[in-house]
């Protein structure tokens, strides 16, 4: 029995240093966490089998193939990898009608994917795993971020002549399908943990787009809606002031929507001491001194403590080393005081995410860059 247990203890170390060669990176945390939670996405047989997958999709033939040069029969290989699939550790994807399958960085990825199977032990792993800083270092240490912030709709004009890929309204018009939504897990998360949303009620509002839409309808993540459903959903999230937060992609794998009190994005902007150095976006908020009350709706309004009203008489300022110009100060401002304002150099985003993690693998920070990083954010303080 102590030879078995030493003998998977080793497979899931493998595949933990194999997850942290992917783009986004697993690193070994002080306390194990780490393999805490991979044992309970992956049976031994099934972390064998993820050490023949790269982020770089794989048929099922290919797949085979490395698994038999490995010592692993070919003969239950899919049926493996649709086990793995199903539990959220490994993504499957379709290219011109053929399954492929690959592996998923764990936040964003396989952490989410995880929704239906949340306990508070897995909670526990999860908290004491991305509390170390092992973890943020490898999150951060990416040249171009995952996600990024978008305007609310309202907050743009014919002046701006936004990209599609800054247009949430664009992102769902344009995008081929299917559509899903699911509960946001950091709302839950949260609400597990006894502290309740206080920007929304609602439940449902992360929206996965085409193979990640199939993925969470299929495993009964979320269900499928249509376009208009999609748009009105946009709709209220932006009514309730939330941050629209695509993939990092021109053609968007998801959107989320998203809030400061809960979203672990979000919640990890506010801890940064200059967060717009690791964020993607076009645009920041700016105020008319003239028309500025100092009335400290958009105080309230911003997610991310970006603006501030110091004492009576004064005016709003903006933070411009936390403003995401997500807008939403924007489209609450009684007197027009706000307006978003493009940044000279736009930031275009990869074509897909296959493009993405192409480009964080080649810019993917060693040791010394990591150290550059942790000498940086300690000079921002």
């Amino acid at each position: 029995m102590s030879e078995a247990m030493n003998a998977n203890d080793t497979i899931y170390r493998d595949l933990q240093r194999h997850l942290d060669k992917q783009p986004v990176g697993f690193p070994a945390s002080k306390s194990g966490a780490e393999l805490r939670i991979l044992r309970r996405i992956f049976t031994p047989e099934e972390a064998r089998l993820a050490l023949h997958l790269s982020y770089k999709p794989a048929t099922p033939e290919i797949v085979r193939e490395r698994a038999e040069a490995g010592g692993i029969p070919g003969d239950r290989v899919e049926e493996m990898l649709e086990s793995m699939v199903r539990k959220g550790g490994i993504e499957r994807i379709e290219k011109e009608g053929v399954r492929q399958y690959r592996t998923m960085p764990f936040v964003v990825g396989i952490y989410e994917h995880q929704l239906t199977r949340l306990t508070p032990e897995f909670l526990a792993d999860m908290r004491e795993y991305t509390s170390d800083r092992a973890f943020g270092l490898s999150f951060l240490a990416t040249e171009r971020p995952q996600m990024r912030t978008v305007p609310v709709n309202k907050s743009l004009t014919i002046e701006h002549h936004v990209a599609t890929y800054d247009h949430v309204v664009d992102l769902i018009n344009d995008a081929e399908g299917p559509f899903a939504i699911l509960e946001c897990i950091c709302r839950k998360t949260a609400e597990m943990r006894g502290n309740p949303c206080e920007k929304t009620s609602r439940k449902e509002s992360c929206m996965p787009i085409g193979d990640m839409a199939r993925l969470a309808i299929e495993n009964g993540e979320g269900r499928e809606i249509g376009r208009e459903e999609a748009l009105e959903i946009a709709r209220m999230a932006e009514e309730e002031g939330l941050v629209f937060q695509p993939s990092n992609t021109q053609k968007a794998d998801f959107i989320c929507a998203c809030c400061g009190c809960c979203c672990g994005m979000l919640s990890l902007h506010k801890m940064l001491p200059k967060p717009v150095d690791f964020w993607a976006t076009n645009y920041y908020a700016a105020v008319d001194a003239e028309a500025c009350t100092g009335c400290g709706v958009c105080v309230d309004r911003c997610q991310v403590n970006a603006v501030s009203v110091d004492g009576n008489g004064s005016i709003a300022r903006i933070n411009l080393d936390r403003c995401i110009g997500c807008g939403n100060c924007v489209v609450t401002c009684p007197t027009d005081a706000l307006s978003l304002v493009r940044k000279e150099t736009e930031t275009v985003p990869p074509v897909d995410s296959e493009a993405l993690h192409d480009e964080i693998m080649a810019h993917k920070k060693g040791t010394i860059g990591k150290m550059m990083l942790v000498a940086k954010l300690m000079m921002k303080r």
